[in-house]
């Protein structure tokens, strides 16, 4: 079985807001690209909201710890 991939650093814009991620094995992923990565089940750790206002976002598993949550990823 093929190793999933991780985030391993995201890009923030100038509110902070995630623009990109850069995957363990150094793929550099646009918002948009990470999400279908992740509806595929290619990238671990983190999950899909859909909001009933038609948000959608990327969320890091719930798993109480929080060096590994998006916002505290390294910037690249």
């Amino acid at each position: 079985m093929m190793e999933k991939e991780r985030f391993s650093a995201v890009r923030k814009d100038e509110n902070g807001n995630i623009q990109m991620f850069k995957t363990s094995f150094g793929r550099e992923l646009s918002y948009p690209e990470a999400i279908q990565e992740v509806d595929q089940e290619r990238i671990e750790g983190v999950s899909v909201i859909r909001e009933k206002d038609g948000e959608t976002y990327i969320r890091s598993n719930p798993d109480n710890r929080k060096d590994n949550n998006l916002d505290g990823l390294p910037i690249f």
